[in-house]
C-alpha cells in the first residue's frame, strides 16, 4: 500500500508560561457576546504583539481558555481568561498593551502569572448586582422574602439540548435588597443558575413581582465561594 501523501500537522511546543487576565465588560460592551469577544480579543493580542502559544494540529489555534463567561447583555467588573505565551513576558506590559489594543469598555483589569491547576476549578461562585428601574424597594423586598423561604424555585430555561427545568433555589448562597437593588451571591453548580434565573424564580414565588424594564446586571466578583461565610475569594489568592 502507497504511504498517505497527506502532510502530517505542524507540533507546536506547549507553552513556556500561563497568565491569568482579569477583565471588565462595561457599557455598551456587555452587549458583546462571547463569540464577539473572543474575535476582539484575539485581534488585540496581534496588536499588542503577544507571543502566543498554539496548539497543535490542522488547525492551530491561540491557547486561550475561557470559562464561565457573563451571559450576553450583562456587565461584569470580574471576568477571567488564561493565556499561554511561547515567551515568557511581564504580566504588567501585557497588561497595559492589551488595555491599550481593546475596544472600549472591554478593560484589563489585571494580568497574573497563572497558578496551578485548572481556572474553572477556581470560580465557584459569584457575586451580581442587578438593577430594577421602576420597582420599589418594598416591592423587591417582598419577592425576596418570598423567595428565600421557598423550599424549591423551579424555573426553565432553554439549553443546548432543549427547555430544561431545574430548582433556582438552591444556587442562591444569599440575597437581599440595598439601595433599590438586588444582591446575590450564587455558587456555580450544574446546570449553572444565572441571575436570569433568579429573576424567573422571584416570579415564581411572588406573582406580583412584575419588571416592566430589562434589568441591568452586573457580576461584581467571581472567584472560590466560601459556603460557610458567603464570601468570594479571588482566583490565585
Amino acid at each position: 500500500m502507497a504511504p498517505s501523501s497527506r502532510t502530517q500537522p505542524e507540533q507546536h511546543a506547549p507553552p513556556v508560561q500561563w497568565l491569568r487576565v482579569r477583565y471588565a465588560k462595561r457599557g455598551r460592551a456587555r452587549f458583546t457576546s462571547h463569540r464577539d469577544f473572543g474575535r476582539a480579543f484575539e485581534r488585540a493580542l496581534r496588536r499588542a504583539g503577544v507571543p502566543m502559544a498554539y496548539s497543535s494540529g490542522f488547525s492551530p489555534h491561540p491557547r486561550i481558555s475561557y470559562p464561565n463567561a457573563a451571559p450576553t447583555g450583562a456587565a461584569s467588573e470580574a471576568e477571567y481568561l488564561e493565556i499561554g505565551l511561547a515567551a515568557a513576558c511581564d504580566p504588567d506590559k501585557v497588561k497595559d498593551a492589551l488595555d491599550a489594543a481593546l475596544p472600549s469598555g472591554l478593560d484589563v483589569l489585571d494580568v497574573v502569572a497563572a497558578s496551578p491547576g485548572a481556572l474553572a476549578g477556581e470560580l465557584t461562585g459569584s457575586h451580581w448586582q442587578v438593577e430594577l428601574p421602576g420597582l420599589s424597594a418594598a416591592a423587591l423586598s417582598g419577592a425576596v422574602e418570598a423567595f428565600l423561604t421557598s423550599d424549591k424555585v423551579p424555573v426553565q430555561r432553554m439549553t443546548k439540548t432543549g427547555l430544561r427545568e431545574f430548582d433556582a433555589r438552591t444556587a442562591v448562597i444569599a440575597l437581599d435588597v440595598a439601595d433599590a437593588r438586588l444582591r446575590m451571591t450564587l455558587a456555580h453548580q450544574t446546570p449553572l443558575v444565572r441571575p436570569d434565573d433568579v429573576l424567573t424564580g422571584l416570579r415564581v414565588a411572588s406573582p406580583d413581582f412584575t419588571p416592566l424594564d430589562p434589568p441591568i446586571l452586573t457580576r461584581l466578583a467571581q472567584g472560590r465561594l466560601d459556603l460557610e461565610s458567603g464570601v468570594i475569594i479571588e482566583p490565585g489568592r
